[in-house]
C-alpha cells in the first residue's frame, strides 16, 4: 500500500491480487472447518493447528496496494479473522453457537441452527466478514422483506461524495476544518464498508444481521459509545477474547469492580495496539504509537466516568443528572478532538489521506472506462 496505482493495468493488476487473496484466505477457512474442527479438540492443540492460517492472514495483505482493498482485507482478515479464529481454537466467540449472535455470552458451542459447526457457508461468512447473527435467527429471511436501511446508506454514500468534492478545496479551508472532515469520512466510511459486508451477508446466508453501528452520534458517555454503539462486532469479540477472561482471572484477586475497570482498560490497550498495526499496514512506517494512545486515554477516561458514576448512584446527596443532550454534545465533542489530536496526525504525515483521494480518482476513472466499453459492446452486438 505503499504506491500509488497510476492506470488501468494498476488497477486490473490489483483486482486479480484481490482475488487471490481472498481466494486463499477461504481455502484456509475451508483446512479450519474440515480439519480443525472435526479433528483437533479445543485447547492449545486446536491453536498450533491454526497457527499456519494466522500466519496467512497477516501476510495475504501486503500484496495489495491499494488502501481501500488492502484495508479492507487487513480489517477482515488481519484482525477480525485472526481474533475470531483465537477464541474459535477454544471454543468461544463467533464461530461457535450458540456464541455466533449478537453480544455473545462466553459459552461454548452446542447443537443449534445458528451453529457454524453445521454449515460451512456460515463457518466461512462469519470468519472473514464483520458481521453479527441477530439472537433467535433460526428461521429464513422472507424474499420480499428489507432488513437494512438503505434510504441512511444511499445519504451515507451522498455525504461522502460531497466530503471528496470539498476536499479539492483544502487551501482555503482552515486546517482543523479539513481534519474534522477527515473524521467524519472515517466514520462514514466504514459504516459503508460494514454495510456492503453486512449486505453480503444476508445475501449469502439469508439471515438477519444486527447492525453495526447504533447512532453512535447519540451516544451520552463513553460508555455508551465504545460499549453500545460504536462497531458492536468489535465489541462483542474484545468482551470474549480480553474483557471476560481478565474479569475471571482478577476478581478472585482483586475483587469485582476492579477486574472489571481492569478488563476495560486492557480491551482498549488491546484495541490500540491493533491500530497502530493497521497504520503499519496503510503507511508502511515505523509506528509512532499515537494511535495506541488515543485508545489508553479512551480506556482512562472511560474507567473514571464508570467510577464517577457508580459514586453518584450510591451517594445519597447526589441527585444530580446531566443533560442528555449536554452529555451527547460532550461525548461526541471529546471522541473528535481526541481523535483530531492523536488518530489522524500519523495518516496525514504518511500522506494516506492523499492516497485515498487518489485512489477515489484512479477507480473512478478505471470504472467509467469499463462503463463505456460494455456501452460500446452492447451498442456493437445490437447493430
Amino acid at each position: 500500500m505503499s504506491e500509488f496505482m497510476e492506470d488501468d493495468h494498476d488497477v486490473n493488476d490489483e483486482i486479480q491480487n484481490f482475488i487471490k487473496v481472498w481466494f486463499y484466505a477461504i481455502l484456509s477457512l475451508v483446512y479450519c472447518y474440515y480439519v480443525v474442527s472435526k479433528l483437533i479438540p479445543k485447547g492449545i492443540l486446536r491453536l498450533a493447528f491454526l497457527l499456519p492460517v494466522f500466519y496467512l492472514f497477516t501476510v495475504l495483505p501486503f500484496s495489495l496496494n491499494s488502501l481501500h482493498l488492502g484495508g479492507s482485507c487487513v480489517f477482515f482478515l488481519t484482525w477480525v479473522g485472526n481474533f475470531k479464529l483465537f477464541l474459535f481454537a477454544f471454543n468461544l466467540g463467533p464461530l461457535c453457537a450458540p456464541c455466533a449472535v449478537a453480544h455473545p455470552p462466553d459459552r461454548v458451542c452446542s447443537s443449534s441452527t445458528t451453529d457454524p459447526s453445521k454449515s460451512l457457508l456460515l463457518f466461512v461468512s462469519l470468519a472473514c466478514l464483520p458481521i453479527r447473527l441477530k439472537p433467535n435467527t433460526s428461521t429464513t429471511l422472507p424474499k420480499t422483506k428489507e432488513y437494512y436501511p438503505y434510504a441512511e446508506i444511499g445519504l451515507q454514500v451522498l455525504i461522502l461524495s460531497v466530503l471528496i468534492r470539498i476536499y479539492d478545496y483544502r487551501e482555503v479551508l482552515h486546517p482543523n476544518v479539513i481534519l474534522v472532515f477527515y473524521y467524519l469520512h472515517v466514520y462514514i466510511g466504514a459504516e459503508i464498508a460494514l454495510a456492503i459486508s453486512g449486505a453480503l451477508g444476508r445475501i449469502i446466508l439469508r439471515q438477519e444481521l444486527a447492525p453495526p453501528f447504533d447512532k453512535p452520534y447519540l451516544s451520552s458517555s463513553l460508555q455508551d459509545f465504545w460499549g453500545y454503539r460504536w462497531n458492536l462486532m468489535v465489541t462483542g469479540i474484545l468482551r470474549s477474547m480480553i474483557y471476560n477472561p481478565v474479569r475471571r482471572i482478577f476478581t478472585p484477586i482483586a475483587g469485582k469492580t476492579s477486574a472489571q475497570l481492569l478488563g476495560v482498560f486492557l480491551a482498549f490497550v488491546v484495541s490500540g495496539v491493533v491500530h497502530e498495526a493497521v497504520f503499519y499496514y496503510l503507511a508502511r512506517a515505523h509506528p509512532t504509537w499515537e494511535g495506541t494512545w488515543f485508545f489508553v486515554l479512551h480506556g482512562m477516561c472511560t474507567i473514571i466516568e464508570v467510577v464517577i458514576k457508580k459514586w453518584l448512584n450510591t451517594s445519597r446527596s447526589s441527585k444530580w443528572v446531566l443533560n442528555r443532550w449536554v452529555s451527547r454534545i460532550m461525548t461526541v465533542g471529546f471522541v473528535i478532538v481526541t481523535g483530531i489530536w492523536l488518530f489522524t496526525p500519523q495518516l496525514i504525515r504518511n500522506g494516506v489521506d492523499t492516497k485515498v483521494l487518489h485512489e477515489y480518482r484512479i477507480f473512478g476513472e478505471f470504472v467509467i472506462k469499463k462503463f463505456h466499453k460494455f456501452l460500446h459492446y452492447v451498442n456493437h452486438q445490437l447493430n
